[in-house]
């Protein structure tokens, strides 16, 4: 998908972070731009934006999670812009921190039903009618490097990400006999607000965590987020990486190798005298390449930046009366 002007976008998470960059930045290649997301207030605030603008841009609010909702979306986008859109982007996503072990089932319901579930429902909802609108077109999802590494304090994050990114891998197979193309974007750092999902999104009947989670330790979070990428910036890689047909969006210019470096693990847990290299290798402080790839990742440099700060308020930690998790066995 090269030319963009007077076609269709449908971003979920479209009104802040990530999803608001890509509406901006298709808004702005010509397109009509749809943005769906769950927090009225961050519509406002990007319809705001857009009619300055005069950008022809459709606000929807949608939780990823509702799947009558998503379909009466689509039902919406069709009757606004009289088409089904020609470009889906699913980007709504939420994150909590904590130990694997302090989990509950609500963090996971909660974090997989987002990330997972929304990414689900919209190509379940929207992948039939791009086929039988018979114009092609192209799809994505922000899915997230943490897709790439484990997760020891952002399990069901991490587990919905690589999940994600299987089922593009999936559907960039099964679709392109349609011309319709898959993209899966997989970016680390960036800033957004996703650190506001933990206290302002979570439905009341998933509320049940395992984790310390409360207004402090997501300012504590907000002050990694800072140093993110731009989300424009961002949106400016998904455009190139649609434009060339790519699969895998690694947006950082050492983003092949990182691929590399992050997945020859699997290489080591396959055999007895790869799980004594990988256990070597994690002995080892990072390499001059390792810290200068966190660095494009995470916008500072590890050794100094704010990772060095101290961590007060209980950032990533178990609630107190979880009486089996140990603080001191922390993974590393």
């Amino acid at each position: 998908m090269k030319d963009f002007a007077g076609k269709i976008a449908f971003i979920t998470g479209g009104a802040s972070g990530a999803g608001f960059g890509q509406a901006q930045i298709f808004s702005e290649a010509g397109m009509k731009v749809v943005i769906a997301d769950l927090r009225q207030d961050h519509l406002d605030e990007a319809m705001a934006y857009f009619k300055e603008k005069d950008a022809p841009v459709h606000p929807i609010r949608l939780d990823v999670t509702d799947r009558e909702a998503f379909a009466a979306a689509a039902d919406e986008v069709e009757e606004v812009f009289g088409a089904t859109p020609d470009l889906l982007i699913l980007t709504a996503g939420v994150n909590v921190f904590g130990p694997a072990e302090a989990s509950t089932y609500d963090d996971y319901d909660w974090v997989v039903g987002v990330n997972f579930g929304g990414v689900v429902n919209g190509l379940v909802t929207f992948v039939p009618r791009m086929i039988k609108a018979n114009k092609g077109g192209h799809i994505a999802a922000t899915v997230s490097w943490a897709a790439f590494n484990p997760g020891p304090n952002t399990a069901p994050y991490n587990a919905a990400k690589a999940a994600v990114l299987n089922l593009m891998e999936s559907y960039f197979v099964a679709l392109k006999p349609y011309g319709i193309g898959v993209s899966a974007l997989c970016p680390a750092n960036i800033k957004s607000r996703i650190y506001e999902a933990a206290i302002k999104n979570r439905p009341d009947h998933l509320k049940n965590t395992g984790y310390n989670v409360n207004e402090e330790t997501q300012k504590f979070l907000a002050s990694f987020h800072r140093y993110g990428m731009e989300p424009r910036d961002l949106a400016l890689w998904l455009k190139k990486g649609i434009e060339n047909e790519q699969f895998l969006i690694v947006p950082y210019p050492s983003g092949v190798r990182m691929v590399e470096l992050a997945v020859r693990r699997f290489v080591d847990y396959a055999s007895p005298e790869g799980m004594k290299r990988l256990e070597e290798r994690q002995k080892q402080p990072p390499t001059e390449e390792e810290l200068q790839h966190i660095a494009e990742r995470e916008g500072y440099d590890p050794r100094t930046g704010p990772r060095m700060m101290e961590n007060t308020v209980g950032f990533g930690k178990a609630r107190k009366d979880l009486d089996w998790v140990d603080p001191n066995k922390k993974a590393k």
